[in-house]
């Protein structure tokens, strides 16, 4: 059976109580939720986690190498300026999709840079909790087509 490992990035924890009219109100255990079911029906296995810390989520991205057949994640912050975060997933070689709850084109600009994107097979904003879907379906589609 295919594996995707899903990883959160920092403060995604406070989700459903962090702005909501930027990130929705569902709470991160909602979402982990959906994504669980729509594995199910989609025919993969999910391993999902978040991070706070950036060495955490390195660690985690560098295992899943190992454990993963691709990879969904959502780098949060880290999206803008880690280097280290990025490096990892260059160096994992498994199909990476980013996905993010808002359109991180229309935010603050600061925000509008991604460091990891250039790394991954593609990147998914703008959406909410459906981004993950979408992630999935998406990183489903790449490991079928790398065969």
């Amino acid at each position: 059976m295919l594996r995707i490992r899903v990883i959160h990035g920092p403060n995604l924890n406070m989700l459903g109580v962090r702005e909501p009219e930027v990130y929705g109100s569902l709470s991160l255990n909602e979402i982990d939720n959906r994504i669980r079911a729509h594995a199910a029906d989609i025919g993969v296995q999910v391993e999902i986690s978040q991070f706070n810390a950036e060495g955490e989520m390195i660690e985690a991205i560098q295992a899943a190498r190992e454990s993963a057949d691709a990879l969904v994640i959502n780098p949060g912050a880290y999206t803008h300026y880690s280097i280290a975060v990025r490096d990892a997933v260059a160096a994992v070689g498994i199909p990476t999709v980013e996905v993010h709850l808002s359109n991180i084109l229309s935010r603050e600009e600061f925000r509008r840079e991604s460091v990891i994107a250039p790394v991954c097979a593609g990147q998914i904003s703008g959406f909410g909790a459906f981004s993950y879907i979408l992630g999935l379906d998406a990183a489903k589609h790449l490991t079928e087509e790398k065969g």
